[in-house]
């Protein structure tokens, strides 16, 4: 090799590598849990059996029949859930209806929260996380991956109503913006919302010491969109669980209501933003399924029966509109972090190797 020919070899050895350019649209991804939110409820509406004072603690069962009885399952879904299925399932997916062999399974034996969690945001279960307890999260995730990405720095956050979120995100290690901080040590990574937020809470009385309500994180996702427009961000809502361990079946569909709404009104501000508009899919699911019948709908874990069971809806420019799904091999709560990674055209299993494959199905650059 010549003289010449050295310095070429050199200085391409000197560029910067350059990754091939997504052929998605997606350039944003909302992913939007419901803790604890029954398949059952999100594709046959309310359940009978429950709306009652004796099996769902309900109050005022004649207005709760007015508000969510239909003949149908169709009709009781669609006024429970009106944007989900009213737009998603026109527009996007709906995946875990297991009564037409559409399945989603969480495969980390425990069927409860934190281990929920920790599937969902790495791609693969963990034994060692085999409790709730407040503990930093020794896994990487895709949000703490995904941040020392070009593009990414600066632009992924974290907003849930849960105390133990800071823990799972370990935002000590990853510096992930998270709102609420709930103790000083995750102070610095706090998310500034209006003050308005902060006084409601703090002059609202508490239901739970761990939990906060959905409208406050809902208001601070609102706010931080606005602000600083994260390209990746997670938004996890609480009272779905909250409620149904409190066997207050009455209070939960209304909640349920309440996160459909929720979803609906982030969907309508991102499409109104430039930024996001036509380039941002959500992904929305339940960290855990729920036990059936009159009591074991309140549960969930490792001895409840069924409670494996889970459920997605996907709605975004590169989603194939389906719709409801049927017949179709079954899926793992796993697979959604390597499929919000793909979607942004980032190969994750490349990072993490144990992470599950992406659904295939989500990912349709041809739509």
């Amino acid at each position: 090799m010549n003289f010449r020919g050295i310095i070429l070899l050199v200085l391409l050895l000197l560029q910067p590598s350059v990754r091939p350019e997504s052929s998605h649209k997606t350039a944003n991804v909302f992913l939007i849990i419901s803790d604890g939110f029954r398949w059952q409820v999100v594709f046959n509406g309310a359940e009978e059996l429950l709306m009652n004072a004796t099996n769902g603690g309900v109050k005022n069962t004649n207005a709760l029949r007015s508000d969510f009885w239909r003949d149908t399952p169709e009709q009781r879904r669609e006024i429970l859930l009106p944007f989900f299925w009213g737009t998603i399932a026109k527009e996007g997916q709906l995946i875990g209806n297991q009564n037409k062999g559409s399945v989603l399974t969480v495969t980390n034996g425990r069927k409860f929260s934190y281990p929920g969690y920790n599937e969902i945001i790495t791609g693969a279960p963990d034994p060692r996380i085999d409790s709730n307890d407040k503990k930093p999260n020794p896994n990487t995730n895709l949000f703490e991956w995904l941040n020392t990405r070009p593009g990414y720095k600066g632009k992924v956050s974290v907003i849930g109503t849960w105390d133990a979120f800071p823990y799972i995100f370990n935002c000590e290690r990853s510096h992930l913006p998270v709102w609420p901080a709930w103790e000083n040590r995750f102070a610095a990574f706090e998310i500034q919302v209006p003050d308005a937020i902060t006084r409601l809470m703090r002059d609202t009385t508490p239901i739970w010491e761990d939990v906060v309500l959905d409208s406050f994180a809902f208001e601070a996702a609102i706010a931080h969109i606005k602000a600083k427009k994260p390209r990746l961000l997670f938004v996890g809502f609480g009272e779905t669980d909250e409620w149904a361990h409190a066997g207050r079946y009455d209070h939960y569909l209304n909640c349920a209501r309440h996160m459909n709404d929720f979803v609906r009104r982030l969907w309508e501000t991102v499409q109104s933003i430039r930024q996001y508009r036509d380039k941002t899919t959500f992904i929305i699911t339940a960290d855990h399924g729920r036990g059936a019948g009159p009591v074991n709908w309140k549960s969930h874990g490792e001895k409840v029966e069924a409670s494996e069971g889970d459920w997605m809806a996907v709605i975004g420019p590169d989603t194939p509109n389906l719709g409801e799904r049927q017949n179709h091999p079954p899926f793992t709560q796993s697979q959604i972090a390597s499929t919000i990674a793909t979607l942004l055209g980032e190969d994750y299993k490349a990072g993490l190797p144990k992470a599950a494959p992406p659904i295939a199905d989500l990912i349709d650059a041809k739509k």
